[in-house]
């Protein structure tokens, strides 16, 4: 393993790494995804015929901002973080939204030029632990249409975030109001079906 490589995931599709930095005097360059590096983007990993990374974007988050669980069927991310430190939670549920199994939940801490790739079906969220950039690439172009979620802290689904949640007053997170309001998994999967 590579001082860039990450202890593999045990979530099909899933893969962690991290960007070298190169610096000097004047600071850094950090190249964060090539193509002719990356590998084919399946179907089945990315939920589009001829996929192809087609928007990134930079979010930004303060300590204790709780941004997730976020589900999407037909987009794949790549995030890196660019500055700071996140508990990030991913949950497979796959087998859920296709009516038999129970998920799989799999949580790291991510550190400036680590990166993960999350496949379709893979539920992701990450909380703040040090204010945070990520920068993510995605597959498929914001429409709204494939950005579903449920409840992050969902009991059925069991996420071990950290208690109490860092920065925050009265070790609540903050979230956004669709984060708030985002329903159990197994409310979501019954919305899907009908």
């Amino acid at each position: 393993m590579s001082a860039l490589d990450r202890q593999p995931s045990a979530l099909p599709g899933v893969r962690y790494g991290a960007v070298a930095r190169h610096g000097d005097e004047r600071g850094s360059f950090r190249e964060l995804w090539r193509a002719s590096h990356g590998r084919p983007l399946t179907v089945e990993l990315a939920g589009l015929e001829d996929a192809r990374f087609v928007q990134a974007n930079l979010s930004t988050s303060a300590v204790g901002v709780l941004r997730g669980l976020h589900y999407h069927r037909r987009q794949l991310d790549r995030w890196v973080v660019a500055t700071g430190r996140a508990f990030v939670a991913l949950v497979d549920v796959r087998s859920v939204v296709d009516g038999g199994g129970s998920t799989v939940v799999e949580t790291r801490e991510l550190v400036a030029d680590d990166w993960v790739e999350i496949p379709t079906g893979v539920a992701h969220g990450f909380l703040a632990l040090e204010p945070i950039e990520l920068v993510y690439l995605v597959t498929n172009e914001f429409d709204g249409s494939d950005e579903l979620g449920f409840a992050w802290d969902d009991p059925a689904v069991g996420v071990p975030w950290p208690r109490p949640i860092p920065g925050t007053p009265d070790g609540r997170p903050i979230l956004s109001g669709r984060d708030r309001t985002n329903p159990s998994l197994a409310e979501l999967v019954a919305s899907l079906r009908d």
